[in-house]
């Protein structure tokens, strides 16, 4: 799968970000947030405002993510509204003066400014869709940057492995294909064992997935549906009903189960 081009992924995020506010500026701030629960309208629009204050922060050059000061949560809605206004452009306004190839802090493997350009599009674009969910105004999700969603969800969020771990590749085989946009995402499940040594944290023997150049053989399993629906079900933003699946159920199971967990 080919990646967007970062003016693409910048356009998106502007886009995204904008369709979020609109939709919010007019939701009850008391809202529940349905992929959520924990979370009213005011929390979600908390949430995406101090994420991307703090990607504009690391853009702009802070290499130490725990130095990036925090903004002070708003009282009321109205001046959370300008706060959000405020962080949002200062990070696409970080972005477009960026060079994408530039050394940057990441929480992941790639650490370049481009990584932000691309995770930032996906955040702007599920949080959108929680926004429409609250508010029950949910339009679509632009198939290409949903494509791409696919595979940065099952890639970067729940599968790479980090240098601190090793990924054990078993037999089971997916293959989840974007019927609209004609993208492909090969997925080997496996066992994943290591040691944070940041939290200190070990892993054994956790079943995990890895993203695959495609094997030249037929996959074990084929889930299938448009890119949207894909993307929004990873992200447990829905359900399963938009999406077919074929061959070996046990490992849909698999997956499945390896991909129930909440992200936000």
């Amino acid at each position: 799968m080919t990646r967007l081009e970062f003016d693409d992924y910048l356009d998106h995020i502007r886009r995204e970000s904008a369709r979020f506010r609109e939709v919010l500026t007019s939701c009850a701030p008391a809202a529940r947030v349905p992929a959520c629960p924990d979370w009213d309208a005011g929390d979600l629009l908390w949430h995406l405002t101090g994420v991307q204050w703090f990607w504009s922060r690391i853009v702009l050059g802070e290499s130490d993510p725990e130095a990036v000061v925090e903004r002070e949560r708003p009282s009321s809605y109205s001046e959370l509204l300008d706060l959000y206004d405020e962080c949002s452009a200062a990070l696409t306004d970080a972005l477009a003066a960026a060079d994408p190839a530039a050394a940057a802090w990441t929480w992941a493997t790639e650490q370049t400014v481009g990584f932000t350009f691309r995770r930032q599009a996906h955040e702007a674009l599920i949080h959108r869709l929680d926004a429409e969910q609250t508010a029950g105004d949910v339009t679509d999700l632009d198939p290409q940057l949903a494509a791409d969603g696919v595979n940065e969800t099952l890639d970067v969020m729940f599968g790479g492995t980090p240098p601190w771990g090793t990924f054990t590749p078993g037999e089971p085989l997916l293959r989840v294909d974007c019927i609209d946009t004609d993208d492909h995402v090969w997925v080997r499940l496996g066992i994943f064992s290591g040691t944070d040594p940041d939290s200190g944290t070990s892993y054994a023997d956790e079943a995990d997935i890895s993203v695959i150049d495609d094997p030249g053989v037929e996959p074990d399993c084929l889930i299938s549906g448009p890119a949207g629906a894909l993307d929004a079900w990873l992200w447990r933003r829905a359900g399963d009903d938009g999406i077919d699946v074929t061959g070996d159920r046990a490992t849909y199971d698999a997956l499945r189960d390896i991909v129930n967990n909440p992200i936000n």
